[in-house]
């Protein structure tokens, strides 16, 4: 990549860190626990951005180690757009009760389009797919809504062994509409499953996957403020089901947070 993409990169960091330090300056709710959290997850990618950054300035660098530097800090640094685009997102949902701007939509389209976002990093593990999905519409905000899948995929291929299989079901009764995504992966201790939907609790904590422990997070506070549910089934060395369920406004009208 070249150093015009990584100055871009850069300025792009800053001008998120200087939104979110502006937001969170308005969150009354935003606990020293968190800030301590949010505090350890910025100091590995901010020391391998100054790390490499006092590298380049040695002149007598390669093209080549030059370039694998600059690739190291654009890493870093989406890394770190990830995380406070992340804690933005949380705080916003944490302080709202209803979900606006509501439309009816394609949700078996949204989950393909997920899937396609990420061929990328699936292809690069040849992974497969086993896709059963009837054609449904679902009245939500699509933007929250697609979160929901994008993180539940992501995490279905982080943990996916090479040339493993993820599955995907969508239906729909007069009750609900369930989706299902599946792994056959590393799966999870019950230890993990205590904590998965925890802020900055990692499923991973060898950090051989990359992450920032917010992914479920904000995918257990928009079903929350969907009115539905999402269950856990996983077992060490076999893989890991996330099922989660969605009600129409006309099958269910109580918001609960016991999801």
């Amino acid at each position: 990549m070249e150093e015009k993409a990584f100055g871009k990169e850069i300025r792009e960091l800053i001008r998120s860190f200087n939104i979110m330090t502006k937001e969170l300056s308005h969150i009354e709710t935003f606990r020293n626990d968190f800030v301590a959290n949010v505090s350890h997850e910025f100091k590995t990618p901010l020391a391998v951005i100054e790390g490499y950054v006092t590298l380049l300035q040695d002149e007598t660098l390669s093209k080549q180690e030059r370039q694998n530097y600059i690739d190291l800090i654009i890493s870093s640094s989406k890394r770190l757009s990830a995380l406070i685009n992340n804690i933005l997102l949380i705080s916003k949902l944490e302080n709202q009760d209803i979900v606006l701007d509501k439309t009816t939509y394609s949700l078996d389209e949204q989950i393909r389009n997920s899937i396609l976002s990420m061929e990328k990093f699936w292809s690069e593990k040849n992974l497969n797919w086993d896709i059963e999905m009837e054609s449904i519409s679902y009245l939500g905000n699509k933007n929250m809504v697609s979160q929901i899948w994008y993180n539940l995929i992501s995490n279905a291929i982080k943990f996916s062994s090479e040339n493993g299989t993820i599955s995907v079901r969508l239906s729909q009764d007069d009750a609900c509409i369930t989706a299902s995504i599946q792994d056959y992966g590393t799966g999870m201790s019950p230890e993990t499953l205590d904590h998965i939907f925890e802020k900055f609790y990692s499923m991973d904590p060898s950090g051989t996957h990359n992450g920032n422990g917010l992914g479920l997070t904000l995918v257990h506070r928009i079903i929350c403020l969907c009115n539905g549910e999402i269950h856990v089934e996983s077992a060490e060395g076999k893989g890991t089901t996330f099922t989660v369920k969605l009600y129409n406004d006309n099958q269910k009208t109580e918001v609960s947070d016991d999801v």
